[in-house]
């Protein structure tokens, strides 16, 4: 099983280029001429989603000079509470070995497991496919490729988000892994600084962030696409692989790893419906002036249905 992790976010990457392509190749061109109306002579706007149905019209939408200096405050944020995280002392051995599930509360105490080193270097298989996977496929993808650097701005954006929370829970609590209340584990390993960063599941966030981002982007770049449904599934699959190695591996618990899937998930969907261009709306009422002979004259109101 360990072998075939990769597989997942794999997947979801051939799959992004592979089959998102819209149901209909086709695009329908503009007309020639712009129909207007007889009445008020204005420009009648097509009633279509030009935003999806046209490529060349991006998806989204940055105010660089609000979002850039955030995410840069974000990142500097971000090394300060690893700075602090460095700085975490080891543990003492005598307090460690007077430790048992016991003195874990009754949520998370089936959590606590003996280290499983090989089932902890697994774990960061999806870790380390997942960061980069959304930079391949910005690439990739031809509809994305024009659009690379303001996705690939977006995705920093959402990795920041991440990386605050997650650094400054790390940074600011000590909260042991489930490895350390188990005797199984070596007490050279126990008394590790290391061991003090379970709140929360950071690697499992990150996978989160990633796989639930390029989700929602093919999702918007292919509308068309019946198959929406299997990025959102692979990203799961993905995330929730990840979580059971890093807490089958004994180095969360089970409340750390749904506060990290709760992380991701909402940052990777919510940078790019934060970002989405509205559509542009028909105006459907229209006051216009009506001119009679000699005196006479007045107003007449136009709904379009």
């Amino acid at each position: 099983m360990i072998k075939n992790i990769p597989i997942t976010v794999g997947v979801l990457l051939f799959g992004a280029v592979c089959f998102s392509q819209d149901t209909t190749s086709a695009v329908t061109p503009a007309p020639a001429n712009v129909q207007t109306d007889t009445v008020s002579n204005n420009a009648i706007v097509p009633q279509t989603d030009t935003l999806t149905n046209n490529p060349g019209v991006p998806q989204y939408k940055i105010n660089g000079k609000v979002e850039i200096p955030l995410v840069v405050a974000g990142g500097a944020f971000t090394l300060y509470n690893f700075s602090r995280i460095s700085k975490k002392t080891s543990s003492d051995p005598t307090y460690i070995e007077g430790l048992s599930k016991n003195n874990v509360n009754w949520f998370d105490r089936w959590g606590v497991h003996a280290y499983d080193e090989k089932i902890d270097n697994a774990s960061y298989i999806p870790f380390f496919v997942s960061m980069p996977a959304p930079l391949i496929l910005f690439v990739a993808d031809k509809k994305m490729r024009k659009d690379f650097f303001k996705l690939t701005f977006m995705y920093a954006e959402a990795m920041t988000i991440t990386g605050v929370l997650y650094s400054a829970g790390a940074g600011y609590t000590d909260r042991l892994r489930p490895m350390v209340y188990s005797s199984g584990t070596p007490m050279e390993k126990r008394v590790l600084s290391e061991q003090k960063k379970s709140f929360f599941a950071g690697h499992v966030a990150v996978v989160a962030t990633s796989t639930f981002f390029m989700a929602r982007v093919i999702a918007d770049y292919h509308p068309q696409s019946r198959f929406k449904w299997l990025y959102y599934s692979l990203a799961s699959a993905t995330t929730l692989t990840t979580a059971y190695l890093r807490q089958q591996a004994g180095e969360h618990f089970p409340s750390d790893i749904i506060l990290g899937i709760a992380v991701g998930t909402v940052s990777g969907l919510l940078i790019p419906s934060l970002h989405k261009i509205k559509l542009v709306k028909t105006q459907r009422l229209s006051i216009l002036p009506v001119g009679g002979s000699g005196s006479t004259g007045g107003f007449t109101a136009l709904y379009r249905l």
